[in-house]
């Protein structure tokens, strides 16, 4: 989603930079001045104006720059006919040369705006820290000109300069609130400011205005999760997929949206659809087991934790989830083996190891149980029924003393004199006292 957001066109004033003759369109151009012709020389040079005119008109820029050119060799100083020049040159892709004739056009005409314009947007995409200036003497020159001040609004989006973007495109929006480009770009800088709230009614603006827009529609989906709407988002993301059913990244937003809002079921329908057209990757896999455990469908996961085990083998976390589902699902040997594996690689984690004890014990291994009770207990205070779990394993073992101790310490922190446990331990301690007195006679 971030991709179609970012990918989106600046503003329909950059879209010069995508081919020649958008170029030339998104730069203000003049037209040539009406001339009396006084001789020949100067009949001459009012047809080279009109023909170049007449050539602009028809996006014939190479015509246009080359009369253009005639033209300033016998009058060098006539500060439009560079800025038409400039034009022309920007409808070729020639930036650097459109760059200089703006350039001149400005230092024989300083109070020329369009030159100051259209100099800041040809150094847009190559330079846009050098685009403010200019563009700041276009927008101070056109005070009501919208596209001066969203210019460089842009300029300073891309220069990194958030605040001096935003307070830009909300003056562009004062001038023209109906213009979905100054709409979009407001919301977009507001959401990259991380002021998400501000940048939602801007994002629904742009995509009444524009309701096929893709990246608009995105960017609303930004803005509703970062607020953590995340039911609205999911709206948004199920609109989304109407017109671009194939994005495989919104789907997948979408399943995770579900996710995080409880709807499990929901959520697992969107990673059946997205599985239809693309091949379960790591985090559709990874969602899916999440999905899996959520609704105690451990079967169901162990599969699925296996295939994302092959496809990130030095995943850490996914050894750990797939021996707690064999844990859940009374697989004690397996879901031993694979805890131990993860033990290897992180053998400090707590709940590991407290999985790994569990499975240990349910699956009558008190030897080993007992040596990970040891080791938890260094690193916490257990908790009450550990000492029952350890009086069970010195019990089963035959070790009298300790397990009647462990039984005795578990009747003395319990409080709940009703429960099965404490019954079976006061029971267990009687029959363990009478052992070991028993014995010393």
């Amino acid at each position: 989603m971030n991709a179609i957001l970012k990918s989106a066109v600046i503003c329909s004033l950059c879209c010069g930079f995508l081919g020649a003759a958008d170029a030339a369109c998104a730069q203000v151009v003049g037209s040539s001045r009406t001339r009396i012709p006084q001789d020949p020389a100067a009949v001459e040079l009012n047809n080279l104006l009109a023909e170049a005119q007449a050539a602009l008109d028809r996006k014939d820029f190479a015509t246009a720059a080359s009369d253009y050119q005639s033209y300033l060799e016998k009058k060098p100083e006539d500060a439009a006919v560079h800025f038409q020049l400039g034009y022309a040159f920007t409808g070729l892709q020639k930036f650097d040369q459109a760059k200089v004739q703006y350039q001149k056009a400005i230092d024989l005409n300083p109070k020329m705006p369009e030159a100051y314009l259209n100099l800041g947007l040809a150094l847009l995409d190559s330079d846009p820290a050098a685009a403010v200036a200019p563009l700041q003497e276009a927008a101070e020159l056109l005070p009501n000109q919208p596209r001066a001040k969203f210019a460089l609004g842009a300029a300073y989006e891309r220069t990194g300069q958030s605040a001096q973007a935003i307070e830009q495109y909300q003056a562009a929006e004062k001038l023209d609130d109906k213009d979905f480009e100054t709409h979009f770009a407001l919301a977009r800088a507001l959401l990259n400011a991380k002021r998400p709230a501000e940048s939602e009614p801007e994002f629904r603006a742009a995509v009444g205005l524009r309701k096929d827009s893709l990246p608009a529609t995105a960017g609303l989906i930004q803005s509703l999760a970062a607020q953590k709407k995340t039911d609205a988002a999911a709206a948004e993301l199920a609109a989304y997929l109407e017109m671009a059913p194939t994005d495989h990244g919104a789907r997948m937003e979408r399943a995770s949206l579900l996710f995080d809002a409880g709807k499990w079921d929901e959520s697992l329908a969107e990673l059946d659809r997205a599985a239809k057209d693309h091949p379960e990757d790591l985090p559709s896999l990874k969602l899916r087991a999440d999905i899996y455990a959520r609704k105690q469908q451990f079967g169901d996961a162990i599969p699925v934790l296996v295939k994302a085990i092959a496809l990130a083998p030095q995943d850490s976390d996914l050894p750990v989830e797939l021996g707690h589902a064999y844990l859940e699902k009374k697989d004690y040997p397996n879901a031993i083996q694979e805890l131990i594996a993860a033990m290897k690689v992180n053998p400090r984690s707590i709940d590991v190891l407290s999985d790994l004890v569990a499975a240990e014990y349910l699956n009558k291994n008190y030897a080993a149980a007992l040596s990970g009770l040891d080791v938890l207990a260094q690193h916490e205070t257990l908790p009450l029924g550990s000492w029952f779990i350890r009086a069970i394993c010195y019990d089963k073992l035959g070790q009298v003393a300790p397990a009647l101790d462990a039984y005795q310490k578990f009747l003395q922190l319990n409080k709940d004199e009703t429960s099965d446990m404490y019954f079976e331990a006061a029971a267990r301690s009687r029959t363990l006292a009478r052992e070991l007195k028993d014995k010393k006679r």
